[in-house]
C-alpha cells in the first residue's frame, strides 16, 4: 500500500528575495529602510561639513546662556537674566496655552454652527453659510492682525479711568468705566482682570528648574476625583434603572459631588480676587492680559471653527434620517434627539478630522509673532535665534517640539476615537 509523503521543502535561494512573494516585501522595505538611512546620513554628513567651512560647529549650549530680553506674558517665574532654555519655556508654555483654548473654544464655535447650518429656519442657517465662507475663505493672518488691531485701537487709554476729587466732587463719570462691577478694564494696552490669590497657599517644587504650584496640583486632583466620584453616581443610577426601571435622582449629588469639595478646599486655602485698581499710570494689581494674546485666541476660535462647523454638519448629514425620525415618533425634542441620537454616531465620522484641525491650530500659534505674541516661535525661533546665531539648532528644537506636541494631541484624540467607534464582535 503507497503512503502519501510531504513534498521535500524547498532549499532557500537569494533569488527567492526578488522573485518569492513571501520575501519580496520585506525585501523592498529592507531596500527602502537602507536608502533612507544612506540619505539621513548624507544630508547630516554634508551639513556638518558646510557648517565646518563657516566655522561652526552644532552645539546646543546656547541654551544655557543669559537670555537678555523679557517676556511679557509668563505662566513661570522668567527675568531677563534667566536662560535662552527657560524663555524656550515661556514660549512653549504661550504656545500651549493658546492652542488649548483655542481648541475648545473652536469646538464650541463648530458644533453650535455646524447645527445650526442644518437649521430649517432660512435666516439662521443663511447667516451661518455667511460665517463659514467669510472665515474659511479669508487667510488666519489677516484674521489675527484686524482683530488686535481693533482692539488695540478701538479700546481707551488706561488715563481714561482715572477718577479725581475734582471729578468726584463736581459728579463728573470718567471717559471709560470698567466692566462687570468695576472687576475688569480693557484699554488699548490689554485686558486686566481679577487674579486668584491663596492666603495659605502649600508652596511650590522645582521639577527641573521649573516650579510647580502645589495649591493647584490638589486642586486639579480634588476635580479630577469629583468628576470621577460624579462618574460612578451616574453608573450606580444607570444600573439601577435598569433593574429597576427607575431612575434615582442624581442631579442634586452631582453638583454636590463635583463642587463642594473644591468650594472647601479653596475656603480653606484662604481663597480670594484680587482685582484690577488703578494707580500711577496704569492698572494695578490682577492679571494682565495682553491683546496679541487675546486676539490670537479670538482670531484662530473662529477661523478654526468654520472649518469644524462643516466637519459636524457631514458628519450630521452622515446620519441616516430615519434615526430623527424614529427618535420623533417616540416623542423626544429635536434637541434632545441632536444631542442623545445624532451627535453621538456623527462623532465617529467627525473625529478624525477634526484631529486635522486640533493640529492645524495648534501649528498655527507661530502665527502670532505678527502681533508681537512670544510663543515657541517669538522666543525660541524668533529673538534666541537672532541672538544666538543657532538657526540650525533652533529650528530643529522647533520641528522637535512642534511634532511632539503633535503625536500626543493626535494619541489622545485616537484614544477618545476608539472609545466611540462601532465595537464590533
Amino acid at each position: 500500500m503507497a503512503l502519501a509523503s510531504e513534498a521535500p521543502k524547498e532549499s532557500f535561494r537569494l533569488s527567492m528575495l526578488i522573485y518569492d512573494t513571501r520575501y519580496r516585501s520585506m525585501t523592498i522595505q529592507v531596500v527602502v529602510l537602507i536608502l533612507v538611512l544612506l540619505f539621513v546620513g548624507w544630508l547630516a554628513d554634508n551639513t556638518i561639513q558646510n557648517l565646518a567651512a563657516k566655522d561652526k560647529d552644532i552645539n546646543f549650549g546656547f541654551l544655557w546662556n543669559r537670555a537678555g530680553y523679557d517676556i511679557e506674558q509668563q505662566l513661570i517665574p522668567y527675568t531677563n537674566d534667566s536662560t535662552h532654555g527657560r524663555a524656550a519655556i515661556i514660549g512653549l508654555l504661550n504656545t500651549l496655552v493658546v492652542a488649548f483654548f483655542g481648541c475648545v473654544f473652536a469646538t464650541i464655535i463648530g458644533v453650535f454652527v455646524g447645527v445650526l447650518r442644518l437649521s430649517n429656519n432660512w435666516l439662521v442657517s443663511r447667516l451661518m453659510t455667511v460665517y463659514v465662507e467669510a472665515f474659511r475663505n479669508v487667510p488666519l493672518l489677516l484674521w489675527i492682525i484686524l482683530v488686535f488691531v481693533v482692539m488695540s485701537e478701538t479700546r481707551p487709554q488706561p488715563r481714561d479711568f482715572r477718577v479725581t476729587d475734582e471729578m468726584i466732587a463736581s459728579g463728573t463719570e470718567p471717559a471709560a468705566k470698567m466692566w462687570f462691577w468695576d472687576s475688569v478694564a480693557v484699554t488699548n494696552r490689554g485686558t486686566d482682570l481679577p487674579a486668584p490669590v491663596l492666603d495659605r497657599g502649600l508652596g511650590s517644587i522645582d521639577i527641573g528648574s521649573v516650579p510647580v504650584n502645589l495649591s493647584v496640583l490638589l486642586t486639579l486632583a480634588v476635580i479630577v476625583a469629583s468628576v470621577l466620584a460624579n462618574r460612578a453616581l451616574l453608573r450606580r443610577a444607570r444600573a439601577i434603572q435598569e433593574e429597576t426601571g427607575e431612575r434615582p435622582v442624581t442631579w442634586w449629588k452631582s453638583l454636590a459631588i463635583l463642587f463642594l469639595p473644591t468650594i472647601a478646599l479653596l475656603m480653606a486655602l484662604g481663597f480670594h480676587l484680587d482685582y484690577p485698581v488703578f494707580k500711577g499710570f496704569n492698572f494695578q494689581g490682577g492679571i494682565s492680559v495682553m491683546h496679541s494674546f487675546t486676539a490670537l485666541v479670538i482670531a484662530l476660535s473662529l477661523y478654526t471653527g468654520a472649518f469644524i462647523a462643516e466637519i459636524v454638519r457631514a458628519g450630521i448629514m452622515a446620519i441616516s434620517r430615519g434615526q430623527s425620525e424614529a427618535a420623533f415618533a417616540l416623542g423626544l425634542r429635536p434637541g434632545r434627539t441632536m444631542s442623545l441620537i445624532i451627535l453621538p454616531q456623527a462623532l465617529r465620522v467627525i473625529i478624525p478630522p477634526l484631529i486635522s484641525q486640533y493640529l492645524n491650530l495648534t501649528k498655527n500659534t507661530s502665527l502670532g509673532i505678527a502681533v508681537s505674541y512670544l510663543d515657541l516661535r517669538g522666543t525660541l525661533g524668533g529673538i534666541t535665534l537672532n541672538q544666538t546665531g543657532r538657526e540650525l539648532e533652533c529650528m530643529l528644537l522647533m520641528m522637535l517640539t512642534y511634532l511632539i506636541i503633535s503625536l500626543i494631541i493626535s494619541s489622545l484624540m485616537n484614544v477618545f476615537n476608539s472609545s466611540v467607534k462601532l465595537k464590533e464582535r
